[in-house]
C-alpha cells in the first residue's frame, strides 16, 4: 500500500489536497494616536494596497500615552487571493527578500516593514511622512473551511496542518525570500 503512494508521488500524482496557498494577508499600521497622524496612515495604506483600510479602536485607556477607550488608534487592511500576492511580492522586495527563521510559526508568519517608502515605486512626501507596518501572512490547505463554517464545524487533523518546515519551503520556492 505505502509503495503505490510512493510511486504516485514519484510519478507527478501529488494529492491536490496537500498543496498549500495564501488564506490571506494583513497590513497593520498603528500610528498610536488618533486625527491628523491615522489619517496619513489610512492614506498610506491605500496607496499601497489599493484597498479602503477599516480603523481599530483601543481597547483600554492609558493616560500615559494619551489614548482614551474606544479611540480610533490604527488602521489594516486585509488581502485576499491575487492582490494577497502581488502584495506580499512587494513588500519582500522592500525587506530585501530575507526574513528571519523565528518569524514563522505553524502556517503563520510575520515580518515588518520599517518606513513605508521602501516600497519599490513609493517617493517620500514630506506631507505625509513615513510610516512603519506589521505583514502578517496565514497559510492554508483546501479543507482548512471546516474549521471556521458556521454548521457541521470540524477540527483539523494533525497531518494536513502546515507545519513551520512547510511554511519556509512554500515561502522559498514560490517567492524567492531567502529564510535566515
Amino acid at each position: 500500500m505505502a509503495e503505490a503512494v510512493l510511486e504516485r508521488r514519484e510519478e507527478g500524482h501529488e494529492n491536490p489536497m496537500r498543496s498549500i496557498k495564501i488564506e490571506k494577508v494583513v497590513v497593520n499600521i498603528c500610528p498610536g494616536k488618533p486625527g491628523d497622524q491615522l489619517e496619513k496612515a489610512k492614506q498610506v495604506l491605500t496607496l499601497l494596497t489599493g484597498m479602503k483600510p477599516a480603523e481599530r479602536r483601543a481597547r483600554k485607556t492609558i493616560k500615559e500615552f494619551g489614548v482614551r477607550r474606544r479611540e480610533a488608534i490604527a488602521a489594516i487592511v486585509t488581502l485576499r487571493g491575487r492582490k494577497a500576492e502581488e502584495f506580499l511580492s512587494k513588500a519582500f522586495s522592500a525587506i530585501g527578500r530575507r526574513i528571519k527563521a523565528s518569524s514563522f510559526q505553524d502556517g503563520v508568519f510575520s515580518f515588518g516593514v520599517r518606513e513605508h517608502i521602501q516600497f519599490p515605486g513609493v517617493k517620500y512626501d514630506p506631507k505625509t511622512g513615513v510610516f512603519g507596518m506589521d505583514v502578517c501572512v496565514k497559510l492554508c490547505r483546501p479543507g482548512f473551511r471546516v474549521m471556521y463554517r458556521r454548521r457541521r464545524r470540524s477540527k483539523v487533523g494533525a497531518f494536513h496542518r502546515i507545519t513551520r518546515e512547510e511554511a519556509i519551503s512554500f515561502i522559498k520556492e514560490n517567492f524567492g525570500v531567502e529564510v535566515v
